[in-house]
């Protein structure tokens, strides 16, 4: 497996790309991000060990969707049970991915810990629970959550971005797995900045720019019936474009034949 560099210019390339895959099977890709939120939001209903569940497969599910890219680009037909291959691919497969979603939980329980250092829950949590108007304490709560979260979830996102398909498709260790999926964000992080700033904008600013217009002119409760299609087609592309980054930022060596 070869490690490639690319210019800051193939952040945009990759979303253009993402978009291209998409078109491949709007209906498989939709289905598969419907189904995950779906099955991620009945999960967390229970405390604690729902929670768990869902970052323990979500190295499974990742390799399962990329799996679905490389189906759709084959023209076939792409079914729910994608998000299972990697569990079917073996013993030492199956064990490195579920090794990997530990890892990913336990980072996240470490990210959780540090946030509620930073930020104070006690005060938070009852204000956005509150049917009173939101305080700017509150808004100002939020925001810090929204700027600490994101920081620190950075160096997490850097370790699991490519590792789920490196352990399923380039047999590595979960410790070389993670390794070469940081080394190649880190790498490429010129592109990835530029890919993740126009993610930012479709995904966030622009549902909270429509949001707050409807706001302005009463209409707020319509705002969710353009919010969600919106958010939920932006979540597939972003999930289809993340196969170019696969694509772009490693070469599966091929053996040199010598006669």
């Amino acid at each position: 497996m070869k490690l490639n560099s690319v210019a800051p210019k193939e952040g945009y390339t990759w979303i253009r790309q993402g978009v291209w895959l998409f078109k491949q099977n709007p209906l498989g890709f939709l289905m598969l991000v419907f189904l995950y939120v779906f099955l991620a939001q009945l999960a967390v209903i229970v405390p604690v060990i729902g929670v768990f569940a869902v970052l323990l497969l979500t190295p499974t599910l990742a390799v399962g969707f990329m799996t679905a890219c490389r189906q759709a680009i084959q023209k076939e037909r792409i079914s729910p049970m994608v998000y299972l291959i990697a569990l079917k691919s073996g013993a030492l497969v199956r064990k490195r991915i579920l090794q990997l979603g530990i890892v990913y939980a336990v980072l996240i329980l470490v990210l959780s810990f540090a946030l509620s250092l930073l930020v104070d829950f006690e005060l938070l949590i009852p204000l956005m629970t509150s049917d009173k108007p939101m305080t700017s304490e509150a808004l100002r709560q939020i925001y810090l959550v929204l700027l600490f979260g994101a920081i620190l979830y950075i160096p997490i996102a850097m370790l699991m971005w490519f590792s789920p398909v490196l352990v399923a498709w380039a047999d590595m260790s979960v410790a070389q797995a993670l390794f070469s999926s940081f080394l190649a964000c880190w790498t490429n992080k010129a592109a990835f900045f530029a890919y993740l700033t126009i993610w930012s904008i479709v995904l966030i600013a622009i549902p909270l720019t429509v949001g707050m217009i409807f706001d302005v002119i009463d209409f707020g409760q319509a705002a969710s019936f353009i919010i969600a299609p919106i958010s939920m087609g932006g979540l597939t592309l972003m999930h289809c474009s993340f196969y170019a980054t696969w694509k772009a930022c490693f070469t599966e060596e091929e053996a040199i034949l010598t006669t």
